[in-house]
């Protein structure tokens, strides 16, 4: 995901620095280039989003027609295609339902910029798969979460797939783009967030730990889970148990399940 990204002071090495520069480059010359958001429901709703800019939109005549029927406001008039020309830009298994739309990335929301009273904030750790992190971001949505913090390295970005499997929630869930997640936690508990992360292996439960708000969940990827610099930065450890024969979920499950029960603790 490729938005605004909190940065402490720089004192990386030269190594490290012309790596940073080198990345800030690559970001830079991307810059420009738009988004695409395929389906019903991920165009509709960046339709319905004032802050999001509409560069083109490509809808069969039953996708034109049925935005007409709902009453659905154009920001610009729609290019009618056939359907393969919208498939041929996609891979062979998008599902598109007659709508493409080519659109600016959101306004960024920096880490300072979260409010004290941010509720709940999901942090992931270098999850890569846009399925996955899509998923996470529609959770978030139902859950009210504040803003999702990830990564600028080894995360994928709002568009494409991870935009189709969010469901529409990239227009109401913010996402703060950070360079070193470490350092990002430790603006969060300056700024008052209980930080947890979520770790099989954790020797508490999160449905029997004392959560406050606002509220950081951490999660790591599937797999790796948590990288150590990670779990070294968060205030606690848990884990969900489970009382069947697996003991874990797919990452975007697992969200899902600490969010429910984040937000009971919390009410």
């Amino acid at each position: 995901m490729r938005e605004r990204q909190w940065r402490a002071k720089p004192r990386a090495t030269r190594r490290h620095g012309a790596r940073d520069r080198d990345h800030r480059r690559e970001r830079q010359e991307h810059a420009d280039a738009p988004i695409i958001l395929y389906g019903w429901h991920p165009v509709t709703a960046a339709l319905a989003n004032p802050a999001r800019r509409i560069r083109r939109l490509l809808a069969t005549e039953n996708a034109a027609r049925r935005l007409a029927d709902e009453s659905i406001k154009l920001p610009i008039a729609p290019e009618l295609v056939r359907p393969d020309a919208i498939a041929a830009r996609l891979s062979p298994d998008a599902v598109h339902q007659g709508l493409l739309a080519e659109a600016d990335p959101l306004p960024a929301l920096a880490l300072e910029d979260l409010p004290a009273t941010s509720g709940i904030v999901l942090v992931l750790d270098q999850i890569t798969d846009p399925h996955n992190v899509g998923a996470i971001l529609r959770t978030a949505a139902a859950f009210a979460v504040a803003a999702i913090v990830t990564t600028a390295r080894h995360s994928p970005e709002a568009t494409g797939v991870l935009a189709k499997s969010a469901s529409g929630a990239l227009e109401w869930v913010p996402i703060v783009t950070v360079q070193n997640l470490a350092r990002a936690l430790a603006v969060l508990k300056e700024q008052g967030f209980l930080v947890v992360g979520l770790d099989s292996a954790a020797p508490d439960d999160l449905a029997a730990i004392e959560l406050s708000s606002p509220l950081a969940l951490v999660l790591g990827a599937e797999g790796k889970g948590l990288r150590q610099g990670t779990r070294a930065n968060c205030d606690r450890l848990a884990r969900l148990d489970l009382p069947g024969a697996i003991k874990s979920l797919n990452v975007s499950n697992a969200a899902a399940l600490a969010l429910y029960i984040a937000s009971r603790a919390l009410a």
